[in-house]
């Protein structure tokens, strides 16, 4: 004869057994800021704490779920040691998502989520509950300075690497944000014309030149260009943020490539310079550089001159650095100039030369008066006597 069932054994045998892993559906029995309980048809109810339910720490459990929602979620413990079953629902949908994050990664779709974390070196989100990384690198297509300022912010992106083995899934907006400036670059390539005279922002600056923005485009102004004076750093003249005024002078739309300059042709100093610098002038320059042939010296703000070392001094002048210094301010005479060549030279010996003939001058002795010719005649009698006793006396010694 079988035994009969206590009412116990027979409300045991109607619950369902569960396991750490299992994935089970259930039903939302009440809910809170921090909890989430759950029937799972199991002799203790189920918890779902806030940190499980989602990655977003703002989350609001009572906007979520209410009481009755059906939710399904992963055994974590059977027993959380205050006798329930610990649950967690991000977890099987971060599963689930992996395989639609995987999807996105295949077909290069474009995804737009919300900025989950900010890290030092770049930004969280989360898609289907799945962690998504964006290196600071790619979240622009020019240098991000404060990643703060992404914080909670919708961004667009495409996913460039998928590799579940190494946790490892990256974000790209950079991507996304060349591509649809290229898509337009031709037409914008096309506004562009040799001669034309725009604003534009320095964005970056580098041993060669600076980069200016202009209408959306980065151009090179190279070193040469920035200044018709001698410039030894771009920094010097300029620096990021800076809005300057810029000449287009070339203009390669299959490279995709600007030239500017920050050189007008109504302030070349060479304009002026055949008047101003007409051989002859003499000219205050100062000492700009050396070489073991001369020293460069800058008459003004782009027209440099030559001063060979054989024309710095009437003395003989082994090196320019042996009485020159550079800083000095000297005063020469114009011997050449070449407006062609945009070539002058100068010398200090030709002013030295045009002083001495002055000086010397000025130090030579009074010449010998002449004596009146009755004056000589009468000399040369003196002199003819004097000679004629001195042999008489001889003769007669003899």
């Amino acid at each position: 004869m079988s035994e009969e069932k206590t009412f116990e054994q027979m409300l045991e045998d109607s619950l369902v057994s569960i396991h750490r892993g299992e994935i089970i559906t259930g039903t939302v029995i009440g809910v809170n800021e921090d909890e989430i309980y759950v029937n799972i048809g199991y002799k203790s109810d189920g918890v779902l704490p806030k940190s499980e339910y989602s990655n977003y720490p703002s989350v609001k459990l009572l906007e979520e779920v209410k009481e009755g929602d059906e939710i399904r979620a992963k055994v974590l413990k059977v027993n959380d040691g205050d006798g329930q079953v610990l649950l967690t629902y991000k977890r099987p949908q971060a599963d689930e998502g992996l395989k639609k994050v995987e999807e996105l990664y295949k077909s290069k779709e474009e995804i737009t989520a919300k900025v989950n974390l900010v890290l030092g070196g770049g930004l969280v989100v989360i898609v289907h509950e799945v962690r998504v990384f964006i290196p600071a690198s790619l979240i622009s297509d020019s240098y991000v300075t404060d990643l703060q300022a992404y914080k909670d912010q919708e961004i667009t992106f495409v996913i460039t690497e998928y590799n579940t083995r190494k946790n490892r899934i990256i974000g790209n907006c950079r991507t996304l944000i060349e591509a649809k400036k290229n898509e337009h670059r031709d037409e914008i390539f096309g506004q562009f014309k040799v001669g034309d005279i725009l604003d534009g922002t320095v964005k970056n600056i580098t041993d060669y030149g600076a980069f200016v923005n202009v209408n959306g485009v980065d151009g090179l102004a190279h070193i040469s260009e920035l200044s018709w004076g001698r410039v030894k750093t771009p920094k010097d003249v300029v620096k990021v943020g800076d809005v300057v005024k810029v000449k287009v002078i070339n203009v390669n739309a299959d490279k995709k490539k600007i030239s500017l300059s920050m050189k007008f042709d109504d302030e070349n100093p060479w304009n002026i310079a055949e008047d101003k610098y007409a051989i002859g002038n003499v000219v205050n320059g100062k000492v700009a550089r050396m070489t073991d042939f001369g020293a460069f010296i800058e008459l003004e703000i782009g027209v440099d001159a030559l001063l060979h070392v054989s024309q710095i001094s009437v003395k003989h002048v082994e090196k320019p650095q042996d009485v020159l210094n550079v800083g000095d301010i000297i005063e020469a005479k114009i011997t050449e100039f070449d407006l062609e060549q945009k070539k002058i030279s100068l010398s200090i010996k030709a002013l030295e030369l045009e002083k001495q003939p002055t000086e010397e001058a000025s130090t030579e002795e009074a010449p010998t008066e002449e004596l009146p010719v009755e004056e000589l005649s009468a000399e040369e009698d003196v002199v003819e006597d004097a000679s004629a006793d001195s042999e008489g006396t001889k003769t007669e010694e003899v």
